[in-house]
């Protein structure tokens, strides 16, 4: 039986055991298997299976449904402990990421892809919520943004060996899916053994739950995966299919996002808490509202491989900021609800996730530019929901209507 620390307890443990550290071993360990998977699968799926723009669609449509399904970690962590799941499912997408290249068939991918990433959303998951549990509000911008400059730095030592070696020493893709999602399940197993059990001072809801005041979180979120999708089913694809991009060029894109965001994701942070959540999300999404319709004119324009490349590192910088989601989440929320309301926003956040990939695949075998302009169209909208975001948000003043709300009746 595992000791069990309160997080003022841990405080008291050596830095390398203590919660904040433990948060940052795992952000490093999830990228290296995940970001190595998604650097190769248009390249392994094309080579392998032949996939076209429909077969994409319906992949990632697949990978999505976990994702729609991560209320169901409600039920698990009736009887088992959030640390625990995370660590558990972390091990599962470094198994399954392992093993990919032994089933080089359509079957086969969407089998171990559904494994994977059952891993990877319920991992996702409960470590938003032990994010948003375990660290200070006054702090949480600066750490969040350091979290994700640790998951770029791992994942950048990850792709520099791609790129230097995959040529070189002649590397096949069962090897490199073997040693990233390997040794991510070495680093989720040594997190299980090293680490005690952390309890968060607020016992959680372990019931759906689905309040009228985060309305506005809802609609953000899922804006947010409809958004999202478009970029990472259609982007990435774009970039082989279009400019016929290969592995280590593919991997170098990868490795520019990585750089930026090792660099600007600390300042993301210091930026979110100066400006506020409002401003954050505003400016991101005008940035992507440009960077989609730019998409869009390659297509419409012919306009080439050196702006499709650098729009590709623009929009990964823009997404950078989600963090201002988390840290608006933790601002209004009650503390108990911040378990189950993370399953609830993860199954919010992939509603559109689930459909559309798969619909657009149709789309994009049609008119690939009308996909990027559909996207403008959704950060339109999500810049429109940002706007009702309050300056200073807090319980009871989640939206910027909160002002007109009736006071209660004493």
């Amino acid at each position: 039986m595992k000791t069990v620390y309160t997080l003022e307890e841990a405080a008291t443990l050596p830095l390398w055991r203590r919660p904040v550290t433990l948060l940052f071993l795992m952000a490093a360990a999830m990228p290296i298997a995940f970001s190595t998977w998604s650097a190769l699968l248009n390249n392994f799926v094309i080579a392998v299976a032949d996939f076209d723009g429909s077969d994409i669609g319906w992949l990632h449509t697949v990978r999505e449904i976990p994702g729609f399904f991560a209320i169901g970690v409600i039920a698990i962590i009736m009887f088992m402990r959030e640390q625990v799941l995370g660590i558990v499912s972390l091990a599962l997408l470094g198994v399954a990421t392992a093993i990919t290249a032994w089933f080089p068939s359509m079957g086969g991918i969407l089998t171990i892809t559904m494994l994977s990433s059952i891993g990877f959303h319920y991992y996702e998951t409960v470590n938003q919520s032990l994010q948003l549990q375990w660290l200070p509000k006054d702090r949480a911008p600066q750490i969040l943004g350091w979290i994700g400059s640790a998951g770029s730095a791992a994942t950048l030592v990850a792709y520099v060996l791609i790129m230097l070696t995959w040529e070189r020493l002649g590397l096949t893709y069962n090897i490199v899916y073997l040693l990233s999602g390997g040794l991510t399940a070495l680093i989720a197993l040594f997190c299980f053994i090293a680490y005690p059990q952390f309890e968060s001072p607020t016992p959680q809801v372990k019931k759906f739950i689905l309040r009228k005041r985060y309305w506005l979180y809802y609609a953000l979120q899922f804006m947010a995966g409809a958004r999202r999708q478009i970029f990472v089913v259609f982007a990435g694809f774009m970039m082989v299919e279009r400019f016929g991009f290969e592995v280590h060029e593919v991997t170098q894109l990868y490795l520019i996002n990585l750089v930026a965001n090792i660099i600007l994701a600390p300042v993301f942070g210091k930026v979110v808490a100066h400006f506020g959540e409002r401003r954050a999300l505003m400016f991101e999404y005008i940035g992507l509202i440009g960077v989609f319709l730019a998409y869009g004119g390659i297509y419409w324009f012919g306009w080439g491989v050196v702006l499709a490349a650098t729009l590709y590192v623009l929009d990964h910088i823009f997404f950078a900021l989600k963090l201002a989601l988390k840290t608006y989440f933790q601002k209004i929320a009650d503390p108990a609800d911040i378990a189950p309301t993370a399953a609830v926003a993860f199954t919010i956040n992939h509603i559109a996730a689930v459909f559309l990939p798969a619909l657009l695949g149709y789309l994009w075998l049609v008119s690939p530019g009308g996909v990027f302009l559909l996207a403008a169209g959704m950060a339109a909208t999500s810049l429109a929901l940002a706007c009702l975001i309050p300056r200073h948000p807090e319980p009871g003043n989640e939206t910027v209507f909160a002002k007109y709300r009736r006071p209660a009746a004493v």
